[in-house]
């Protein structure tokens, strides 16, 4: 038997050596390739990873830009702000660290872990995610002492908006707060915790006043204490805007609507700037950007009085007799009237079974034109509307800036409504009725406008027909964005009546007379409710809810200076009395320099004492309109 452990059975193989040496050869070209590759090729990529490891980036927010108003009064400024961000990277252990949090801050630990899941896909794991947008000194304090025991959690300087007059403005100025999800995808300027305006000039004007935020690369060892910093690029502040606003008229209006809902535009008819914008209740801004609890937002958007509506630009209300100017610049424009053509006005006027009745029971006898606007003759308003039919009046109004917003630098701005055969048939399925062309001729039925649009149209009757694009901007350039279908001498009909309204004793407006100004008004009483013969018979005491809005639309000239103001006061039962008093205030403050509150008004009506009607000219400065042979004092008929 062959020994199998005998040496000529133990040869090695004859290429073995060989094959093993192939074997270590190519395991160490393999190591090398793979060394040259990490090391070499891809080195760059590597080092830059090692620097971001170390290195890390900080954007320094910008300061948003300050409001004035015209004077160079602060409106709107930043005040230090501090958040409290979390660094995932560095922190060994987040559940503990959002419990610590809530310990430190008073905010529940599940809203922590909401927000932090939430942020979590949107921030890189060196950069800070901000666990809380705000805090308070003693809160900062508190989380000083725990930085050091708790890793990852750092203190985030900022600024935050502040509204030194958080009332007057609200509606103005709007608010800013943090930007949302769908705001940051649609804007890639935005990122998480940057403020942006959501309502008024703050939203409008937000990429002008939002600013450039900065950068800064700060190295941090392993336990991501920092080592140095190093600046890339400085903040840059956004702009700094005059608003052509005037403070101090503001602070009149709001007291002058203290404890009522009503709205005051101020504006300048040859420019188009808003001097005053007021609309009350109002609400505080700053309670948007030191962030709102949901309770205080419940009781903010279910008020009954709603106070986050801006009643200058985004209620609409029925005109009433203010919209009788527009009525009377319509006629004129058709020529479907002779100013010198007279109307008797018995009180009430029927039309097949149903009688539409003047707001002067007695009636207000013979009327031309100028009468009808003075006095607010409803008659005659009835009469105008029959000849001018719903198509032209419609036509006209839309023509005059009626039924689509202004174009103000504010967001969500109504339209208003000027009805038509059209639209009452696609919005009712039923056709238009000759009543309605008597309720649309005196500012009731469908029509429904905004006071800044009333100011408008105010404006362009005393400019020469410009309808202007109203801004809230100092020194813009003017923007016509129309004109009005009048003539010269055909405005000047309209601003001649408007001014015998307030001249006249027996006008609508005789209240707001100012000596040394000339000044031409309009009153209107909106019904909000169809009067039942038992409201009717309550007179000024019917309840509140169910009382005419007061309107007042007016214009005043003195030195060079003139300016369009009007008041609305809801439920404020008559022109003169309700939004008279506002106006005239005005006035004084424009004019006379006085910019305090006037003495308690007399309560009154909007019908004026019984004296004589006069027909003569009142104020030279306007062309003299063709008046009606009427004897003064002449009897109703």
């Amino acid at each position: 038997m062959k020994n199998l452990l005998s040496a000529s059975s133990q040869n090695m193989p004859r290429f073995g050596p060989a094959l093993l040496q192939f074997l270590v050869l190519g395991l160490f070209l393999l190591f090398a390739v793979r060394l040259w590759y990490l090391q070499i090729h891809l080195g760059p990529v590597f080092t830059e990873k090692s620097r971001n490891n170390q290195l890390r980036i900080e954007y320094l927010f910008a300061p948003r830009g300050f409001l004035r108003d015209r004077n160079g009064e602060l409106l709107a400024v930043n005040e230090p702000a501090f958040a409290l961000g979390l660094v995932r990277e560095d922190c060994d252990d987040i559940p503990a660290t959002l419990a610590e949090v809530a310990k430190l801050s008073g905010i529940p630990v599940e809203r922590l872990k909401e927000v932090y899941a939430r942020n979590k896909p949107k921030v890189k794991s060196f950069e800070p995610l901000v666990l809380v947008p705000d805090m308070n000194f003693e809160t900062i304090a508190k989380v000083e002492g725990a930085v050091v025991r708790w890793p990852g959690l750092e203190i985030l300087s900022r600024t935050r908006r502040k509204y030194n007059y958080g009332h007057l403005l609200s509606h103005v100025l709007g608010y800013v707060s943090e930007a949302s999800e769908a705001e940051m995808q649609a804007d890639p300027t935005l990122s998480l915790g940057d403020f942006m305006g959501k309502q008024g000039l703050e939203n409008r004007l937000d990429a002008r006043l939002r600013g450039t935020k900065g950068k800064r690369l700060i190295e941090v060892d392993v336990t991501g204490r920092r080592l140095s910093e190093e600046q890339q690029g400085a903040p840059k502040a956004g702009e700094e805007i005059f608003l052509s606003l005037d403070l101090s008229l503001q602070q009149l209006g709001h007291k002058l609507l203290d404890g009522k809902s009503g709205a005051v535009v101020v504006m300048d008819p040859d420019t188009g700037e808003i001097h005053a914008l007021v609309s009350e209740p109002s609400y505080d801004s700053n309670m948007f950007t030191n962030g709102l609890s949901s309770a205080q937002w419940a009781e903010l958007r279910d008020d009954p009085l709603h106070p986050l509506q801006n009643r200058a630009t985004q209620s609409v209300y029925p005109p009433g007799s203010v919209f009788k100017l527009v009525m009377a610049a319509a006629a004129l424009h058709y020529g479907a009237i002779d100013p010198k053509e007279t109307v008797t006005c018995t009180g009430e006027l029927a039309l097949g079974n149903h009688v539409f009745r003047c707001w002067k029971h007695t009636g207000h006898g013979v009327v031309n034109l100028q009468r009808a606007l003075v006095e607010s003759c409803d008659v005659y308003f009835y009469k105008l509307g029959m000849r001018l039919g719903v198509d032209r009046m419609s036509e006209f109004a839309k023509a005059a800036g009626f039924g689509s917003p202004t174009g103000i630098d504010l967001p969500h701005e109504k339209g208003g409504l000027i009805a038509s055969r059209e639209w009452k048939l696609k919005r009712f399925g039923v056709r238009w009725t000759k009543g309605e062309d008597l309720n649309m001729a005196i500012g009731q039925g469908y029509t429904v406008t905004s006071p800044l649009q009333v100011a408008r149209f105010v404006a362009a009757l005393i400019n020469g027909g410009k309808l202007l694009k109203p801004t809230l901007i100092r020194g813009e350039p003017t923007d016509i964005e129309g004109r009005l279908p009048l003539t010269d001498d055909q405005a000047a009909i309209i601003k001649r009546a408007m001014v015998s309204t307030v001249e006249d004793p027996h006008g609508t407006a005789h209240r707001v007379l100012t000596p040394g100004v000339v000044v031409g008004a309009k009153t209107g009483s909106a019904q909000v409710v169809h009067l039942t013969e038992e409201l009717r018979r309550m007179g000024d005491n019917v309840p509140l809810k169910y009382r005419d809005h007061a309107w007042m639309a007016a214009f005043g000239e003195q030195g060079g200076k003139r300016y369009v103001i009007v008041a609305l006061v809801e439920h404020g039962l008559h022109g003169a009395s309700g939004a008279g008093p506002v106006v005239k205030a005005m006035l004084d403050a424009l004019f006379m320099g006085k910019r305090e509150l006037p003495p308690k008004d007399l309560e009154g009506a909007e019908r004026p004492v019984d004296v004589p009607a006069r027909l003569d000219t009142v104020e030279p400065q306007f062309p003299e309109p063709p008046t009606a042979d009427i004897p003064q004092g002449a009897p109703a008929q």
